[in-house]
């Protein structure tokens, strides 16, 4: 994996496949750029940062893909985590007014769900938000019938990085880990799957892709129209239809 051209294999490996899970912000939806408007405003209220707004470096280093309480603690380490913690609340109903207006689905979602739902595969989405913004954007991606569970952060022993909520979600499909598959976009949510036992594919919405290979990404991709995605899911077609053969 060095040259940064994970091998195609990575993904068969979990033939006969059984599920495939989603993270939900940058993965599913663009959704970043509305995090950091929401995070930007409310910090200038306060004064953060001398009244300089955040920078995409900033936002990326210390608040994408981390959990309500690393990022109040890497936001104000000098205050109270009950007051970040109430800070970051503020911030997701700002979000999710945002979200109602201009939220977009990462190009090529529709083309990758209708792939999973031909196949017959369980599905979940996994993620560190809060739940009432997890239901709010799967509502608004029209994908609240696909996903069979909705499985949040907080609402296990401790969220990504920690492998649990990707544990819980194999749980609650009836599934096991050898042959399931995650698609994310962060260097936490990555290193929660691989964590799991389960190989993952990084969605470069925003984060550095290099960031993401050292998390270990079995596969990188652009967006869900990217050919190294599909070439991917033909080789699982192609282990598949071997198995269905040898099995008749």
């Amino acid at each position: 994996m060095a040259d940064g051209n994970p091998t195609l294999g990575s993904l068969a490996t979990t033939v006969p496949v059984q599920a495939v899970l989603f993270d939900i912000d940058g993965t599913l939806c663009d959704s970043d750029p509305l995090h950091h408007v929401a995070f930007q405003e409310l910090l200038l209220e306060i004064g953060y940062n001398n009244g300089v707004p955040i920078d995409d470096e900033f936002f990326i280093k210390n608040i994408a893909g981390r959990s309500d309480v690393e990022a109040a603690q890497n936001l104000f380490p000098d205050w109270d985590l009950e007051k970040g913690l109430k800070f970051l609340e503020d911030k997701e109903a700002k979000y999710r007014s945002l979200a109602k207006e201009r939220l977009e689905p990462v190009k090529g979602l529709g083309k990758v769900v209708q792939w999973v739902k031909d196949h017959g595969y369980k599905r979940a989405a996994v993620t560190n938000a809060p739940r009432i913004n997890a239901e709010l954007m799967i509502s608004l991606l029209g994908l609240s019938d696909f996903f069979q569970a909705v499985i949040v952060g907080d609402e296990c022993e401790q969220p990504k990085p920690a492998p649990y909520p990707y544990l819980k979600a194999i749980k609650e499909l009836q599934v096991s880990a050898e042959h399931t598959f995650i698609f994310e976009d962060s260097p936490s949510g990555i290193r929660a799957g691989v964590a799991a036992g389960m190989p993952v594919v990084a969605v470069a919405t925003r984060n550095p892709e290099k960031s993401l290979l050292e998390a270990g990404a079995s596969l990188l991709i652009k967006d869900y129209e990217d050919p190294k995605l599909w070439a991917a899911l033909e080789e699982i077609d192609r282990e598949e239809a071997k198995l269905k053969k040898a099995g008749a």
